[in-house]
This record gives C-alpha cells, structure tokens and sequence, in this order.
C-alpha cells in the first residue's frame, strides 16, 4: 500500500472513531462534551457568540462560491481559535475543536489566496503599465488555479461537514450559556483582574511576536520574514479586539492602526504570490518566445517595483508598529505579576 493511500487510511479511521454514535445516539465529542460541565467565564460569552454567528452565517455563501464569504469565514475561524484556549472547557474539547478549525482555516485559506490572485489580476488588467499578453497568461493560470483549489475544497470541507462543525461549536455555546450565572457567582470572590489574566497573558504574548517579528525582519527586504510580521500583526489584533469587548480597554485606537498595519502587508504579500506566478510563467515557457518573455519580465518588474514601494511605506510605519505592541503589552505584564502573587 502507497504512504499516502495508508495515511489517508488511518485519517478516515480516526475520523469515524471520532464521530461514533453509542447506544444513546450521541457522538463520543457530545459525550466527552457532557462529561466536562463547561463553563465559560461571563465576560466571553458575548465574543464568542459573536464569533460563531458569524461564522455561521457564511456557510451557505461558501457552498455558493461566493468570494467574500470565504473570506469571512475564514477570518471567523480565526477568531474562534484565538477565543477557544480562554474559554475554561476541558482540554480535550479545546483541543478537538482548535484541531478542526485549524483545518477550516487552512482549506479556506487556499481558496482565499486563489480569490485574491484573481481579483488582483482583474485590478492590474485596468493598469495600462503592464503588458496585455502577460496579464491574459498570467490571469489564466490564476483562475485554473481557483477552480482547482474550490474542487478540492468541496471534497476536503464539503459544505455539510462545516455545518456540523458549527452544530459542535451551537453546542459548546448553549453549555456556556446555561452556566454563565454560575460562573458570576463563583468569581464573585475573585478580583476581575485575576479573572482576566489569562486573556491578559494572551495580549501580552501576541504583543511579544509582533516586536520579535518587527526585529527579527529587520530593514532589508526580505519577503519571508515581511510576512511573519503580517501573521503576528493579525493574531495580535484578534487578541486586542477580544480584550476590548471582554475588558472595556478601549484600544480601538490601536486596533485600527493593527488593521492598517496588516492590509499593507496584506497587499505586499498578495503583490509577492502574484510576483512569483509570473517567474513560473517565464520559466515554463515551452519554445523560446522573446516577445513573451519580455512581457513577463517587464510584468514581473513592475509588480517588483510596487513591492519595494509597499515595504519603504512599512519601513516608514515600523516605529509606530513597535511602540504599539510595547504599549498594548504593557498591562498584560501587569495582570501576569498579579496571577503569579495570588497562585504564590
């Protein structure tokens, strides 16, 4: 048997050792579910609702093909995992749903990054700058590649498997809910800081990656490293809008100016991806054609132009970037000391 045909194997034996039904009719997560008694601190339950209806509600969009639904859902999933480590479930649960959402995100994301090449395309075909016969090639290619990333999304995450994943996650929710009065008592006699530490903890970690990141990129271009600053950009803002509605620390401010920060990431990335689908054009031409390789060339150039222009606009905004994270962490390192003296 091939490697690949075992693993798939193993990975469909676990799935439906996953999702067996005992003599109740219940699946083994629905029991373990039951058995751990979750509760949610009061003070999360609001963001997590907030995220899983939105999650939710662009199911039906996704099974359309629509672009921004992707999007959305992805970015919902996103925030559901930031949320789940906070929630006080048992770690089993935690750990079974962050796995399956993880996989959410992933699969989106190769549909999203397909999307996002496509509508890049459609932006740069109104640009006079770059050469027709390299924008019809190269846009070519990128929505081959979106019909094939779309076919594989309906058979690794049909639409019917996202819903039960957010039927699990209905049924997280309704848990928490009914014991939500419960937990206002029982933290009644805990100071709300102590409470709080753990998302505080979160902030000040996130807010640690993104000064690492800012470092470690330094100031050549170097798009690897660029990027590791746009993934610990957008975890940082997940963690600080969950800390503004949780914690009323009204950093909507701050949360702006990461969004901000991540967009022009954002494009500088998709302006990359785009940069290296036009060196595999000219690299796979199939018989020397000079007339094409120079639009390929005179494409991938200005598209490397746009690039170094986005990162001397980073480069301007790196300061502000760092003192941010160093004050959004601030507090945090405060709500740790405070953990650490009430455990002790």
């Amino acid at each position: 048997m091939e490697v690949a045909a075992f693993i798939r194997l193993l990975t469909a034996g676990a799935l439906c050792k996953a999702e067996n039904r005992d003599a109740g009719g219940l699946t083994s997560f629905t029991r373990l579910l039951q058995s751990a008694s979750p509760v949610m601190p009061a003070h999360l339950y609001g963001p997590f609702r907030k995220r899983l209806d939105a999650f939710t509600y662009e199911l039906e969009g996704i099974e359309a093909g629509n672009v921004e639904a992707v999007h959305h859902a992805r970015v919902a999933s996103r925030r559901l995992r930031e949320l789940l480590p906070l929630l006080e479930l048992d770690r089993d649960v935690t750990r079974n749903l962050s796995r399956r959402l993880r996989k959410v995100t992933n699969q989106l994301g190769a549909v999203r990054e397909a999307d996002v090449l496509m509508l890049l395309m459609q932006e740069i075909s109104k640009d006079s700058r770059y050469p027709e016969m390299a924008v019809k090639q190269i846009g070519g290619t990128a929505a081959r590649a979106g019909a094939v990333a779309r076919e594989r999304l309906s058979t690794k995450l049909p639409t019917a498997k996202l819903k039960r994943l957010a039927r699990k996650l209905e049924r997280v929710s309704k848990g928490l809910d009914s014991n939500e009065a419960g937990t206002d008592r029982r933290g009644a006699s805990s100071p709300r800081s102590v409470r709080l530490w753990a998302l505080e903890a979160q902030l000040t970690r996130r807010a640690s990656r993104v000064r690492e990141a800012v470092e470690a990129a330094g100031a050549v271009y170097v798009p690897q490293r660029l990027h590791g600053v746009r993934i610990a950009v957008k975890k940082l803002r997940y963690t600080a809008e969950l800390a503004d509605e949780a914690t009323g620390k009204r950093i909507t401010g701050d949360i702006a100016a990461l969004k901000a920060a991540q967009d022009l990431l954002g494009r500088l990335h998709d302006l990359e991806l785009l940069l290296v689908q036009a060196r595999e054009a000219q690299a796979a031409l199939a018989r020397p054609d000079l007339t094409a390789w120079r639009d390929l060339r005179s494409f991938a150039h200005l598209v490397e132009d746009d690039c170094r222009r986005l990162h001397a606009r980073y480069m301007r905004d790196r300061p502000h970037l760092t003192a941010m994270a160093n004050r959004m962490g601030v507090g945090a390192r405060e709500a740790q000391s405070i953990s650490r003296r009430t455990a002790s």
